[in-house]
């Protein structure tokens, strides 16, 4: 369940949207493929634009002292903390502020110049400034990540910092209640983005949030609940025999790992090194799952990883018994992700996990699993019957890595759970102005805001899309439900905005 570090070329106003979550190595190598894929479409998309419309003038880079403890006004610490504007679109007397909020890993000037926020920005001359969020990318206290240090690593303090960059931004361009801020966000930041405008609505005019979980859970069952639904569902490829497959094959592989012989698995899913005891089995069978999980979270994110090739495969009896197919799945993986093997090792991934260095332009796991053990949960099990994949993703393994990590007692992270749901409203948060956007083969949408909870707190569900699919630039290829979804946020973002303008005359 654990992973070694990896280097990535961030593609950083879509890091937010996809480094949710945990799971083994392979789930973030698959995040690191989708990113390089994202990566090459935005490319693309913004050497189009420059062709067509001509090219937008270089977004400015900036960094700024912010409070290391906005509640402890004792602490004067400061860290810098690192942002974007792009001014090219926007009217200075009326023009909104579209702030992108940035998340668990890198950001850099693509959080500015690409994406949905920017295509809106463009039609309502919006001022684009987005923040890297505290203790990811370079955005991280002097101090280090040490256990001391990674203290001040919270949604709470993030918020705040939230806050005191409006401040900032609107004295560096002499804004005025005319100039009315949005924020957006993608899976955690969406959160932020939700909780922004719910705790600071004298600051924040509206949000948009994007496949946000805003429900913390302790034992997230219901991720490969909506993964069982997504391998049976036809609209995306899946059907009852492919989703039977995937759990025969996950079936049989549990019966294997349970004996004393192992050797088989580890030649016939090329692992690294031998499996020594019940950690490294719980990680050889998370990195089997993650395969299949990421296909079904970025469904279509990279050319040839989908739901309907992995069916296709899982279903053709041509190839095998089920093991076998499952077999092909990961050797496929490994051929599209250039290895020659993968690494189930559990002590290298915690020796990872606790690395106190800071690499900027890696994945930030350990500040991420530490949300997760002082916040969130979100561990992804497999215990429950509904689960196709391995009953060896267990809630013990997970949270009791915080405390081997982070000396934190597993049995009060479901209070941190607990006080996260009681401080924003769970999935019920009260505010106004938001838009939640889930698409209905994410799994991570049975934590978001699924029904309007309010005529001002809308829920969008887009038919058979994955995980952040709205926040992309438009493209020719996109479905009519996720064209739909886009055409709604503008027009709600757009209704807000009239009805402010009407009502300041």
């Amino acid at each position: 369940m654990l992973l070694a570090p990896i280097a990535v070329l961030f593609l950083p106003w879509l890091e937010s949207a996809l480094s949710l979550g945990l799971g083994g190595r392979n789930m973030w190598l698959i995040k690191q493929k989708v990113l390089q894929s994202q990566e090459q479409r935005v490319q693309k998309y913004l050497k189009y634009k420059t062709l067509v419309f001509g090219g937008m003038a270089g977004p400015k880079e900036g960094l700024f002292p912010q409070p290391l403890d906005h509640f402890n006004r004792r602490n004067n610490s400061t860290f810098k903390q690192r942002y974007w504007v792009n001014t090219e679109l926007w009217e200075p007397r009326h023009g909104p502020v579209f702030f992108f909020i940035g998340g668990e890993q890198t950001l850099t000037s693509y959080s500015v110049l690409a994406g949905e926020h920017v295509d809106l920005a463009q039609k309502y001359k919006a001022l684009l400034v987005s923040l890297e969020h505290r203790y990811y990318g370079t955005s991280i206290n002097p101090d280090g990540l040490t256990n001391q240090n990674i203290q001040f690593l919270s949604s709470q303090q993030a918020l705040a910092d939230l806050a005191t960059f409006h401040e900032f931004v609107g004295q560096q361009y002499n804004l005025t209640r005319n100039n009315r801020w949005i924020c957006f966000g993608g899976s955690y930041p969406g959160s932020l983005s939700a909780w922004f405008r719910l705790k600071f609505p004298h600051l924040v005019f509206a949000a948009v949030a994007s496949s946000a979980p805003v429900r913390a859970q302790l034992d997230f069952t219901g991720y490969n609940k909506v993964v069982s639904r997504s391998l049976s569902n036809p609209v995306v490829g899946g059907s009852m025999k492919c989703r039977s497959a995937v759990a025969r094959a996950f079936s049989q592989l549990d019966g294997i790992l349970v004996g004393s012989n192992t050797s088989r698995l580890e030649v016939d899913f090329k692992s690294c090194q031998k499996l020594n005891g019940s950690d490294d089995r719980v990680e050889f069978a998370s990195n089997l799952a993650d395969i299949i999980m990421g296909i079904v979270q970025y469904n279509k994110e990279v050319p040839g990883r989908d739901i309907a090739k992995l069916c296709g495969i899982m279903t053709n009896q041509k190839l095998g018994s089920v093991y076998q197919r499952l077999m092909v799945i990961n050797k496929d993986y490994m051929e599209s992700m250039e290895l020659r093997c993968v690494d189930n090792s559990y002590q290298n991934a915690l020796a990872n996990l606790r690395s106190t260095e800071v690499k900027p332009y890696t994945v930030a796991e350990r500040q991420w699993y530490y949300q997760t053990c002082t916040e969130f949960g979100y561990y992804q099990t497999c215990e429950d019957k509904s689960c196709p994949l391995s009953r060896w993703l267990t809630l013990q393994f997970q949270v009791d890595i915080c405390a081997q990590v982070f000396g934190i007692d597993p049995g009060s992270v479901q209070g941190a759970v607990d006080f996260t749901n009681d401080y924003y409203g769970a999935d019920h948060p009260a505010s106004s102005r938001i838009i939640f956007v889930n698409g209905d083969i994410d799994p991570w949408h049975s934590l978001s805001v699924l029904k309007n909870q309010s005529h001002s707190e809308v829920a969008l569900i887009i038919n058979g899309t994955a995980h952040c699919a709205n926040m992309l630039p438009t493209e020719q290829e996109d479905s009519p439900s996720l064209r739909q979804a886009r055409q709604k946020i503008d027009n709600q973002i757009g209704a807000w905005l009239a009805e402010e303008h009407l009502s300041s005359w």
